[in-house]
């Protein structure tokens, strides 16, 4: 009787997804394009990281050519997909490659996993589709197979040491790298979060959680919690050409390299005194409305207060300060929060392109 593992690769062969980032048959995997899609694919749908991918390598088509680049270039062309420190260790990690393995990835996961951004699902990732290394590679989709073909009830994250352990033991010798895909297109296509689609999966002939009932239920997660909201207040200063104050937050932290309006600490209070705490000097008034937006761990709240024509200070010690065209914001690689302020400063349609000029007829 074929084993679970020779199942599904039996089944992988004929339905593997036509991904940009996959290795045609009989063709070796690049590592570089590997690694790229990984780390894109972090919290991200495959939809919405075809487009980005295939930019990123029409710009940067190796890891030399990702590292010699601007990381302002980067997260400019990163800005929709989110969680920017992915992009900022992207680029760090394509220089450590450069500088410190000659332009080569680590071949293991456990060398993979000493690079920047890349942790052990990424590492186990590439290592077994890259290189074929015989080692686990479990992401939420895989989760969400093994708790439903083991019947297992423990939540998460409390099970994902028995997942880790039966996805070792199921990785077949040869072949890694197509097993861990398979595990990852089995749970985005056929195994889904509410409707799994049982009468086409492969597995369904061994799946004690299809025997038992309580597939759709799986996997079980802890209550959460419900989110601590924070209160900021965000300073819009305009000069009269139309430049506005922003500046680079430090790398560390949240949102870490990226621009934002000047704020005050996102505090468990509401705060923020224009006259103690705005950036330049000038008469400020209040926008009306707030600022909303969740982040993973908290809700934030912010009062956001404008400024038209301001003397800017002779030099603003405390950071990264600048002035940006306004017409320039829609260039930048502003995070969504900040895209917020944008809109309920200047309207939704701010950061809209301008809409392409009808060509003349002749």
């Amino acid at each position: 009787m074929p084993t679970r593992t020779a199942i599904l690769l039996d089944w992988y062969a004929r339905h593997a997804r036509d991904l940009p980032w996959r290795a045609r048959p009989g063709k070796a995997p690049d590592a570089y394009r590997v690694w790229l899609s990984e780390i894109m694919l972090q919290q991200t749908t495959v939809a919405a990281v075809k487009a980005y991918f295939l930019k990123f390598v029409e710009l940067w088509p190796g890891v030399e050519d990702l590292a010699a680049a601007d990381l302002d270039d980067v997260l400019r062309n990163w800005a929709g997909l989110g969680y920017y420190a992915r992009a900022r260790n992207l680029h760090k990690c394509a220089r450590t490659v450069v500088a410190d393995h000659g332009g080569r990835f680590p071949g293991t996961a456990a060398d993979l996993q000493k690079l920047p951004g890349i942790g052990p699902y990424t590492a186990g990732a590439i290592a077994a589709i890259a290189f074929n290394e015989q080692v686990a590679a479990v992401d939420g989709n895989v989760e969400r197979v093994i708790t439903r073909q083991f019947d297992l009830r423990t939540p998460l994250p409390d099970v994902k040491p028995e997942v880790n352990r039966i996805v070792a033991d199921l990785v077949p010798e040869t072949g890694a790298g197509d097993f861990a895909q398979a595990l990852m297109d089995l749970g985005a296509t056929v195994c889904a979060p509410a409707r799994p689609n049982c009468l086409i999966c492969p597995w369904s002939g061994t799946c004690l959680g299809l025997k038992n009932g309580t597939a759709p239920d799986l996997p079980r997660k802890k209550p959460k919690k419900p989110r601590p909201v924070r209160y900021g207040t965000v300073f819009w200063a305009e000069r009269a050409n139309g430049a506005v104050l922003m500046r680079r937050r430090p790398e560390r932290g949240l949102l870490g390299g990226m621009l934002e309006f000047p704020s005050t600490d996102w505090g468990g209070e509401p705060a923020g005194d224009p006259g103690r705490d705005a950036p330049v000097k000038a008469k400020w008034r209040q926008v009306p409305g707030e600022v909303e937006h969740v982040f993973t761990h908290f809700r934030l709240v912010l009062d956001v207060w404008r400024a038209d024509d301001p003397v800017p200070p002779a030099n603003v010690p405390d950071g990264d300060f600048r002035w940006i065209e306004r017409h320039e914001l829609a260039g930048e690689a502003l995070p969504s929060v900040m895209k917020k302020v944008v809109a309920a400063v200047l309207g939704a349609d701010a950061l809209k392109p301008p809409p392409r000029q009808a060509a003349a007829r002749r």
